[in-house]
């Protein structure tokens, strides 16, 4: 029977190194692999091989059904390949893949950058997970505050005792949060160095804000801060006025409304309208928060309130962005649909 094996084997092999094509190839596969192929049909004699010659002859058909399946898969490995490079043309055009894009909120944050770099501003950057110290306490806002409340803000969950953070005040520890503004920038750029300052914080910030039109729980905001001998609320209104104008166009119109921040006093929140950028039927859109520095946010960091004065304003990316494109809803923005997206963006290929 060891002779039959090794014949059997031969003629398989033969067999598939013929097939022509992947069709000839399975038709040799049904005739002699497949259960009722010639291969099983010899092997099942196994049981009438005298008991001495079984681990001889035993050796032999493991000898061949290894053979014949690494030539199989071979095999039909070359015919698969074969047939793939006969369906190729190498005269049609090649298959076109669509450049990367910027997202219209990151294009307005980098023309912002850019306006603010030419009125001498540089970019500052802080911790998407902040302190509570840096966050509120610096800040000058008060422990019964009601943006401090779990409502509004994301806490994270303790895991030990919050680091302690060295501010003029002392050496304090508070808990860890996702900070709800990028002002936390402008604390640890006052810890870091003396005046004069001028700064822009561009980043993510996260507030338990319910979602609509204008208002998301993620966000992108820059905060702006210039501390300086002689600073006053005419640079602070020049400035904005200028800048939004740049971003946005000539015909800005704008308000500055009394308001107030913890960390400004006077403070003021900028609306500003423009013919067909309107939003749920609104003229006048809140795009900033602004106001001179608070000399108790001075005292925090050590600074001398008596000697320096300064301005800080803030305001939310998108906001800007739903005003540059004429976009009436935020939520597009995040919707991830690639046919809105491509009316805005622009390619990074030129």
């Amino acid at each position: 029977m060891q002779d039959e094996i090794i014949s059997l084997k031969e003629q398989i092999l033969v067999a598939i190194a013929g097939a022509a094509d992947a069709d000839a190839l399975e038709a040799v596969r049904i005739r002699h692999l497949s259960r009722n192929g010639s291969l099983p049909q010899l092997l099942e004699k196994m049981s009438t091989v005298p008991k001495e010659q079984r681990p001889i002859v035993g050796k032999a058909a493991n000898e061949a059904k290894n053979a014949i399946a690494a030539a199989y898969e071979s095999r039909k490995t070359e015919l698969t390949a074969a047939a793939e490079a006969a369906d190729f043309d190498p005269t049609l055009p090649g298959r076109y893949e669509a450049p990367g894009s910027l997202h219209p909120v990151l294009q307005v944050r980098d023309r912002a950058i850019e306006i603010f770099r030419r009125l001498g501003f540089a970019l500052a950057d802080g911790p998407d997970i902040e302190n509570e110290v840096f966050n509120f306490d610096a800040l000058n806002t008060p422990p019964d505050h009601p943006a401090r409340n779990e409502q509004d803000t994301f806490y994270l969950k303790e895991d030990g005792l919050a680091p302690s953070l060295g501010l003029a005040a002392g050496s304090v520890g508070g808990r860890r949060l996702m900070r709800t503004q990028t002002s936390t920038v402008q604390i640890r750029t006052m810890l870091e160095r003396q005046p004069p300052i001028r700064i822009i914080a561009p980043g993510r910030c996260y507030r338990r804000d319910e979602i609509d039109a204008t208002h998301g729980m993620s966000f992108f905001q820059m905060e702006g801060l210039v501390v300086d001998e002689g600073v006053t609320l005419a640079d602070l209104k020049g400035t904005l006025e200028y800048f939004f104008r740049e971003l946005l166009g000539g015909d800005l119109k704008f308000r500055f409304r009394p308001h107030f921040f913890p960390f400004t006093e006077p403070s003021f929140e900028v609306d500003c309208a423009r013919t067909g950028s309107q939003v749920k039927g609104k003229e006048w859109l809140e795009i900033s928060g602004c106001g001179m520095v608070d000399p108790e946010v001075f005292r925090q960091v050590g600074y001398d309130e008596e000697k320096y004065t300064g301005y800080a304003f803030g305001f939310g990316i998108e906001r800007i962005a739903i005003m540059r494109h004429g976009i009436p809803d935020l939520r597009f923005f995040t919707e991830n649909d690639v046919r809105f997206l491509r009316q805005f963006s622009t390619r990074l290929d030129g």
